[in-house]
């Protein structure tokens, strides 16, 4: 499965509705550590799909979300189980260390 994009129109449908648990990635295209983590975030989403739903969020693009979830500074991941946030971090990461706390947060 890959990652899905989610709007500020979808957010709630895609993640808070989600039946599996989510990991949101707030980004932006002109963020360096962003991009770094994309592909990694990519891999994760076919390796664990089924398990977990992998959303991305251009905060440029949809400011409300990002606002309502008091993003700071970019990338900021969140992961949702039934509509609630249960874990989040900042900053980039290698894709071992995403990957365990996904599995351990899920």
């Amino acid at each position: 499965m890959a990652t899905v994009a989610v709007t500020d129109q979808t957010f709630d449908a895609e993640v808070k509705n989600s039946d599996i648990p989510v990991v949101v990635d707030f980004w932006a295209e002109w963020c360096g550590p962003c991009k770094q983590i994309g592909p990694a975030l990519e891999e994760l989403s076919e390796e664990l799909g089924g398990k977990v739903k992998i959303a991305k969020v251009d905060v440029d693009a949809n400011p409300n979300t990002a606002m309502q979830m008091g993003i700071r500074g970019i990338p900021a991941l969140f992961i949702f189980k039934n509509g609630e946030v249960v874990s989040n971090r900042s900053g980039a990461a290698p894709k071992a260390a995403l990957q365990g706390w996904i599995e351990e947060s899920i």
